[in-house]
């Protein structure tokens, strides 16, 4: 029962990214139960960090886009930017229609990727 079941970052963030990627029209599940995302043919393409961040991997045209018009910019995880994803506002977080709207366009844009390969054990 992932869906962020261990996350330990505020509770109210998690509720409005869930409510976000179950309301969109793509499909995606929340995977991930300390640290939860979504992903696509192996391609991850948001997530919810510890603070309460959310982040959203875009294409370049649709990175220029959102950053355009949302207060955003690039996602630092552990002394390192994240390539192609962007801080989500926590205002458009808890604007749920809105957002949708982007992981929708997220979530088209990744499925043009080709699959990532399984790891064979």
């Amino acid at each position: 029962m992932p869906r962020g079941s261990k996350y330990q970052g505020p509770p109210e963030a998690l509720d409005q990214y869930i409510a976000a990627i179950e309301q969109s029209s793509s499909g995606a599940e929340v995977k991930g139960a300390k640290n939860p995302y979504t992903s696509r043919n192996g391609h991850m393409f948001s997530f919810l960090d510890a603070t309460g961040a959310m982040a959203l991997r875009l294409s370049s045209e649709l990175t220029e886009t959102f950053r355009a018009d949302h207060e955003s910019g690039d996602v630092q995880q552990h002394g390192a930017t994240m390539r192609g994803y962007s801080s989500v506002p926590a205002t458009l977080l808890a604007d749920t229609q809105a957002l949708t709207q982007w992981i929708d366009r997220s979530w088209e844009w990744i499925g043009t990727l080709p699959p990532k390969p399984t790891k064979k054990s």
